[in-house]
């Protein structure tokens, strides 16, 4: 009789480890490339950036406004 051999083959392991490198290969490009993760929180800062330096300056002039000409000279 054949014994029944359990476990796992040598070629199911070189496969696993293809897809693992396959996987690992498409993460780094998510996160490194030119549409990846670093560059759209780069983008992101700099329009929270532009957008707070937008509003700080619409404060000024509305506060600006209200000190030098008032609401009663309407």
């Amino acid at each position: 009789m054949l014994k029944e051999q359990k476990g796992i083959t040598l070629v199911a392991l070189v496969i696993t480890i293809i897809v693992l490198i396959i996987l690992a290969g498409i993460s780094i490009s998510l996160v490194l490339g030119n549409n990846g993760l670093f560059n759209k929180a780069r983008e992101g800062r700099e329009n929270y950036l532009a957008a707070a330096n937008q509003e700080q300056s619409d404060i000024a002039n509305v506060l600006g406004y209200v000190n030098n000409e008032g609401w009663d000279n309407e």
